[in-house]
C-alpha cells in the first residue's frame, strides 16, 4: 500500500471513530442533562416558577443579549458577572443569614468561625441535595431557599430596569436602565436565573458532584474541585509532552521530503484570469470595510469596561448598548474572516480548471448579494431584539439567539446555510472536469472539495437547536459550530489553499502537498474534534466529556509546538527567487500565522484548556486572551494573507504601495501583542488569583472588577489597540487603493 493511500485510509479511520464518538456522548448529554421541572414548588405544593417561565425566561435572557451580558456556566461576556455564579453566592448568603437568625438571633457575619461552619455544614446539606421528583417531573424548595429566591427576584428585577440604587452597579456592569420593561419578563429571567443555578450546586442522582461539575468554585456550598479534575488535567499534561516528543522525533526523522524548485519566472502569470475570477475583488471590498467597522466596534466594546454607561460622557448606552456592540464585533469577525476564505475558494476553483461553468458569474454575484443581506439583516434583527422591541418568537426567528459566534437569528442562519451551499456548487462545478481528467493534482483537488463540503454541512449544527432547547444541549451543538466549523474544518481548508497556491507557484509537487495535507489534516482533526468536549466540561455533561476533553485538547497543542518548521519554510521561500518578492507581504503573513498558532491558540490555549486549569478561569479574561490571538492571530492573518495572495494574482504588473503594507503587518501584530501582554493577561492572571481564593463570583465582580489597578489595566489596552487600528486602516487602504486605481489585465 502506497504511503498516499496509507493517509487517506488513516484520515477516513480518523474522522469515523472521532464522530461517532462525540455523536455517542452528544446523544448521552441529552439524556443526563439538567432536568427543566414543570414546576418549581415550596414544601406546601406552593408554586414558584412554572417549567414554561424558566423555558420563556431562557428567551428572555437571549433577547437582551444572552450570552453577550455577562455569562451563564462561565460562556459569554466579560463585563457583567456571571449570572449562576453571581447568584449561587448571593442566594448562599442569604440562607446563612437566615439560619443565623433562626438559631443564634445574629447575623451570620458576626458569628465565630466555629458557628459559621456549622451553618455552612448545614446549608451543604440541603441546598446540594436533589430534590427533584422524576416521577411528577417537580422540584421541592424549602422556606428559606425560597425566601432567598424572592430576594434575588426583586435584586435582579431592581438591576434590570431603572432602580436608582443600582445606577452605579448597571453602569460598572455596562447594563441601560430598562434593559426589561415588562415585569413578567422580569420574573421568566429570574426563574431561567434560579434554574441555571439549581444546575451548578445540585448532585447529579447516584453522585456527589452538581450538574456542572462543581462549576462555580463556591465554598459556602461545598463546590470545589474533585478529583476527576486533577487526575484528567494530569493525564492531558503527560499526553501532551509524550506527543510533542514523538512528533518532534518524527519531524526531524523525516527532514525535507521534497526538494523546492524554483521555476525562473512566477507561473501565474501564464494563467488566464476567467471573468469571475475578477469579480472576487468586491469581495474583499466588503472584507475591509468589514474589518474596520468590526475593529471601531471592538474599540467602543472595550471602552464599556472603564465607562459602562456610554462613550466620553455620550450616553452611547441608549441607543448602542454594550451587549449589540459587542455582539456586532464578535460577529463581524466570523463574517469579515470567512468571506476572505471563501472568495479565495471563488478564485481558485476556476483557476484549476482554466474557465468558468456557465452561470457562473451570476452565482458569485448572488452569492456576495445575500452575503451583505445577511450582514445588514442579522445585524438590524439583534438592535432589535436587544433593544426589547421583538416578542421571544420573533426575537428567535429574526433577532438574536444570545449564544455567542451564532447571536443571530434563525432565519439569518437558515439563509447563510444555503448561502454556503451554493458557494459549495460554485466550488464543485469547475472543478468536476479536472477530476475527470485525472492527473497529478486529482488528490489534492478531492481534499480541497471534502474540506469545502465540511465548510458548507457543518454549519449546519447550528440549526440543531430549538427556541427553548435546553441549555445543555444546545451548547453542545453551539461549540459544534464555534470548534468544529470556524475552527476545525476551515483550518483544514486553509491547509489545503496554501498547498494549493504553493503547487501552482511551482514550490510543491501535487504528491507531496498532498502527502503533507493528508498528514497535517489527520494530526490536526486527531485532536480537534473530539478537542471540542474542552468547552463542554461544565455544560452540564457527564464525567466522560471531561476525560475525553481533556485528553483530546492536549493533542490539539502537539502539532502547534513545531510551528516553527512552517514558518522557517515560509521564509525561505519569500526568499528564494527574485520574482517571489511579489509575494513578499503574502508569505509573511503566513510567518504571522505560524507565530500566533504557537503563541494563541498554543500557549494561551492550553493555558484554559486542562479542567483544573479551566475550573477556575473559565468566563475569566484568559478566555478573550486565547479568544484575539487565536481568532485574528490566525484565522484573521491567514484571512488577509490569502487575499493578498489573491490580490498579487489579479493585478500582477502593478507595483505595490509596499510602504502601507510594511505599516499595515507590524502594526497588526505588534498591537496585538500590545493588547494581549499588557491588557487581557495581567487582568486574567489577576482575576484568576481571585477565583482560586475566594471564587468566581468574585472575581467576575464590580468590587474587584471597577478597583483602580484593575481599571488601569483594562485602559492599557489603549495602546495596542491604537496600534491595531492604524494596521486595521492601512490594510483597508491598500485594496481599495489597489483595487480603484488599477485594472485587471488578461
Amino acid at each position: 500500500m502506497s504511503r498516499e493511500r496509507k493517509l487517506w485510509w488513516s484520515f477516513i479511520l480518523v474522522v469515523a471513530i472521532s464522530f461517532s464518538v462525540l455523536l455517542y456522548y452528544g446523544y448521552e448529554i441529552y439524556q443526563v442533562s439538567p432536568p427543566v421541572p414543570e414546576q418549581v414548588v415550596d414544601a406546601d405544593g406552593k408554586v414558584i416558577f412554572t417549567g414554561q417561565e424558566i423555558k420563556d425566561g431562557q428567551n428572555v435572557w437571549q433577547s437582551i443579549g444572552g450570552q453577550e451580558v455577562g455569562t451563564i456556566w462561565g460562556h459569554g461576556a466579560y463585563v457583567a458577572p456571571d449570572w449562576t455564579a453571581d447568584w449561587l453566592h448571593r442566594e448562599a448568603l442569604i440562607m446563612l443569614d437566615s439560619y443565623a437568625q433562626q438559631e443564634f438571633s445574629s447575623a451570620y457575619a458576626d458569628l465565630s468561625d466555629e458557628d459559621q461552619a456549622k451553618l455552612q455544614t448545614r446549608l451543604k446539606n440541603n441546598i446540594r441535595k436533589n430534590t427533584f421528583n422524576e416521577e411528577t417531573n417537580t422540584l421541592t424548595i424549602d422556606a428559606d431557599r425560597v425566601k432567598a429566591v424572592n430576594e434575588l427576584s426583586a435584586y435582579y428585577a431592581g438591576l434590570f430596569t431603572d432602580d436608582p440604587q443600582f445606577d452605579q452597579l448597571r453602569k460598572d456592569y455596562a447594563i441601560p436602565k430598562n434593559s426589561i420593561k415588562d415585569p413578567e419578563r422580569l420574573h421568566k429571567l429570574n426563574a431561567f436565573f434560579f434554574w441555571a443555578t439549581w444546575a451548578t450546586v445540585t448532585e447529579r442522582p447516584g453522585d456527589q458532584v452538581s450538574y456542572t461539575h462543581n462549576w462555580p468554585n463556591e465554598k459556602l456550598v461545598g463546590n470545589e474541585m474533585t478529583m476527576d479534575l486533577l487526575a484528567w488535567s494530569g493525564v492531558s499534561i503527560i499526553l501532551l509532552i509524550f506527543c510533542v516528543g514523538a512528533l518532534v522525533l518524527w519531524q526531524v526523522k523525516s527532514g525535507e521530503d521534497d526538494e523546492l524548485l524554483y521555476p525562473a519566472q512566477d507561473p501565474l502569470l501564464r494563467q488566464g484570469i476567467t471573468p469571475s475570477m475578477r469579480l472576487t475583488k468586491k469581495y474583499f471590498w466588503i472584507v475591509s470595510l468589514l474589518m474596520l467597522v468590526q475593529v471601531g466596534l471592538g474599540i467602543v466594546t472595550a471602552h464599556y469596561g472603564v465607562e459602562g454607561d456610554g462613550l466620553y460622557g455620550i450616553p452611547l448606552d441608549q441607543f448602542l448598548p454594550y451587549s449589540v456592540t459587542r455582539t456586532w464585533h464578535t460577529q463581524l469577525a466570523i463574517f469579515w474572516i470567512a468571506t476572505a476564505w471563501l472568495a479565495t475558494g471563488l478564485y481558485i476553483a476556476p483557476a484549476v480548471g482554466g474557465k468558468d461553468p456557465k452561470f457562473q458569474c451570476f452565482g458569485v454575484n448572488f452569492l456576495f448579494i445575500a452575503l451583505l443581506i445577511i450582514v445588514v439583516g442579522s445585524m438590524v434583527g439583534q438592535w432589535f431584539g436587544v433593544m426589547q422591541k421583538l416578542d421571544l418568537v420573533q426575537n428567535f426567528w429574526f433577532g438574536h439567539q444570545g449564544y455567542e459566534y451564532v447571536d443571530l437569528g434563525r432565519f439569518w442562519q437558515l439563509f447563510l446555510f444555503v448561502g454556503l451551499f451554493v458557494w459549495l456548487a460554485l466550488m464543485v462545478r469547475p472543478l468536476i472536469p479536472v477530476l475527470k481528467k485525472g492527473g497529478e493534482e486529482k488528490n489534492l483537488i478531492i481534499m480541497f472539495l471534502i474540506s469545502c463540503s465540511a465548510i458548507a454541512l457543518f454549519y449546519g449544527a447550528g440549526l440543531m437547536w430549538g427556541r427553548q432547547t435546553n441549555l445543555a444541549i444546545a451548547e453542545y451543538w453551539r461549540w459544534w459550530v464555534v470548534h468544529l466549523w470556524v475552527e476545525g474544518f476551515f483550518e483544514v481548508f486553509a491547509t489545503v489553499v496554501m498547498a494549493f497556491l504553493f503547487v501552482r507557484l511551482g514550490l510543491l509537487k501535487p504528491k507531496s502537498a498532498t502527502a503533507s495535507v493528508l498528514f497535517s489534516t489527520i494530526i490536526f482533526l486527531s485532536g480537534g474534534i473530539l478537542g471540542t468536549f474542552h468547552h463542554l466540561y461544565f455544560s452540564g455533561t457527564p464525567t466522560a466529556v471531561m476525560a475525553l476533553g481533556a485528553t483530546f485538547s492536549a493533542l490539539e497543542v502537539v502539532p502547534l509546538t513545531i510551528i516553527g518548521f512552517e514558518a522557517y519554510h515560509n521564509y525561505k521561500l519569500s526568499k528564494s527567487t527574485k520574482w517571489l518578492q511579489d509575494y513578499k507581504w503574502p508569505i509573511y503573513y503566513l510567518i504571522s500565522v505560524a507565530f500566533w498558532n504557537f503563541l494563541g491558540a498554543g500557549v494561551f490555549g492550553f493555558i484554559i484548556n486542562p479542567p483544573i486549569a479551566l475550573y477556575y478561569v473559565q468566563g475569566l479574561n484568559t478566555t478573550p486572551l486565547h479568544g484575539h490571538t487565536a481568532l485574528f492571530g490566525v484565522y484573521g492573518m491567514l484571512g488577509i494573507g490569502l487575499m493578498l495572495f489573491v490580490l498579487r494574482s489579479l493585478y500582477r504588473d502593478v507595483q505595490w504601495n509596499e510602504k502601507i503594507l510594511k505599516i499595515g503587518f507590524w502594526s497588526l501584530n505588534i498591537g496585538l501583542l500590545a493588547m494581549a501582554l499588557l491588557s487581557l493577561l495581567p487582568v486574567g492572571v489577576w482575576q484568576a488569583i481571585a477565583s482560586i481564593k475566594e471564587g468566581m463570583w468574585y472575581a467576575r465582580s464590580a468590587e474587584l472588577m471597577q478597583q483602580p489597578g484593575m481599571v488601569f489595566l483594562k485602559w492599557m489596552r489603549t495602546p495596542g489597540d491604537v496600534i491595531f487600528a492604524i494596521g486595521v486602516f492601512a490594510c483597508a487602504w491598500f485594496v481599495f487603493d489597489l483595487t480603484l486605481k488599477n485594472k485587471i489585465k488578461n
